[in-house]
């Protein structure tokens, strides 16, 4: 090979890297408003955990559209949806007695929806978490509190009553609208904000859009354990 084709090839890489680092600083730069509105609570989030600096918390949001904005889910058919939502029922009945196995239960069941739906496995749980803040932004710090509450209990570091067991079951709750949200039918990718406050602790009386019909976890509800 030619010194002349060496030079050339190695200008090409050049402009090619230059280019690509100029696009991303520029959709960095113009994210501001348009990725406000996209992540909505999970810029907020964001900026925090960057200590207030808006610019480090808008390049490391561009980073995860950049990334995973393309991504398209994969629908569920209706048998898959029904074993889904079957499962979730179970995991809630399971909470009454065993808090922290449900809470653990509901963390593997939304990582393996997830990847069934076309995000990241769920052993990249990190990369998964960012794909998902992309698609599901309102709902998605959900999985992440149940993911750190199924941690926390795998390590004996929350107890099975009292504060933990309410802790554990908010968790539980906020995990339930990312759950929704990846198994109702026609979801489309972007951001899913509920109306009706799916995000929240299920209210004593009224309906709620795509509502499931068990809560038996709930903190006002109990069933004796069976001896």
């Amino acid at each position: 090979m030619s010194t002349g084709l060496i030079i050339l090839l190695i200008v090409i890489a050049a402009v090619v890297v230059v280019g690509a680092a100029a696009l991303t600083f520029g959709r960095a730069r113009r994210g501001g408003p348009s990725l406000k509105r996209r992540f909505g609570p999970e810029y907020e989030r964001t900026v925090a955990l960057h200590d207030g600096d808006t610019k480090a918390a808008e390049r490391e949001l561009a980073e995860r559209v950049e990334h995973h904005g393309d991504l398209r889910e994969r629908p569920l058919d209706r048998d898959e949806r029904e074993r889904y939502e079957a499962r979730w029922t179970a995991v809630q009945e399971r909470f009454v007695d065993s808090p922290r196995e449900a809470v653990a239960e509901a963390d593997r069941l939304l990582a393996e929806l997830a990847a069934v739906r076309g995000y990241p496995d769920g052993r990249e749980y990190e990369e998964q978490l960012a794909a998902l803040s992309v698609h599901h932004a309102d709902h998605v710090d959900g999985y992440r509190q149940v993911h750190r509450m199924a941690r926390a209990g795998a390590g004996g570091g929350v107890s099975e009553n009292g504060a933990g067991t309410e802790e554990m079951r908010t968790a539980l709750v906020g995990a339930r609208a990312l759950f929704d949200d990846l198994t109702s039918p026609g979801t489309d990718t972007g951001r899913h904000r509920a109306a009706s406050g799916t995000a929240g602790p299920p209210a004593a009386s009224g309906t709620r859009s795509r509502e499931r019909s068990h809560a038996p976890w709930a903190t006002h509800r109990s069933r004796p354990k069976e001896s």
